[in-house]
Formats: C-alpha cells, structure tokens, sequence
C-alpha cells in the first residue's frame, strides 16, 4: 500500500482551511496535489477531526490483516478439501473392489460358499 506525502494532520488543516473559504485550486497549488485528491480526501475524512482519522485508519489495517488471514484459511482448507477428495476417490474405489468380490464369490465343489 502506498504511503501517503502527507500525515493526517496536514490533510484536516488542508480540507479546514478550503472549508474556510480558500478556492480549492489555490491549496491544489500551495501544497502540490491535484484537486482529485482534494475531493477524495474530502469525501473519506470531511467532518472527522484527528483521533476519528487515526481510528479508521487503524482499523483499516486491522481489517486488512483479517482479510489476510481469512484468504490464507480458506486456502488451506481448500488444499485439505482436495486432498480428502482424492484420497476419497482412492478409498471408495478399493472398497467397490471388495464388494464387487464378496458378491461373486465362486461357488465351492461341494456347492457351498467358501468362509471367509
């Protein structure tokens, strides 16, 4: 994830001081960034003061390692889905192979069925 130039305290005095009156194409210019970022920083942190920023951001992370961690369980339990699958496979076809001898067993020369 990409760093950001400016901290969280630049941004809030940026969107206080267009809130103040300053047309934004002016703060565009002052602090180097284009007016997309302004509006989007804007629409993301308009309204909150420091301690809201520092939270969200916080729990964006926390939420990403989530994400991580969920994608990373679902792999392995994919991995151990497959492998059950095809040892499975494997299982049931050596036991269609005992049925399949159990129920033609040849007869005995007397006529009666060998014990097993």
């Amino acid at each position: 994830m990409k760093k950001s130039r400016y901290s969280d305290a630049q941004i809030l005095n940026i969107l206080k001081q267009a809130e103040s009156g300053i047309p934004v194409a002016q703060l565009c210019r002052e602090h180097g960034m284009s007016s997309a970022t302004f509006y989007k920083w804007r629409s993301k942190y308009g309204g909150m003061d420091a301690s809201l920023i520092a939270r969200m951001k916080e729990l964006e992370k926390e939420n990403q390692l989530l994400k991580r961690m969920y994608a990373e369980e679902k792999m392995k339990a994919e991995v151990v889905a497959e492998a059950l699958a095809k040892t499975g496979k494997a299982i049931s076809s050596s036991r269609d192979d005992q049925e399949s001898r159990a129920t033609h067993r040849p007869e005995h020369p007397t006529g009666m069925r060998g014990i097993q």
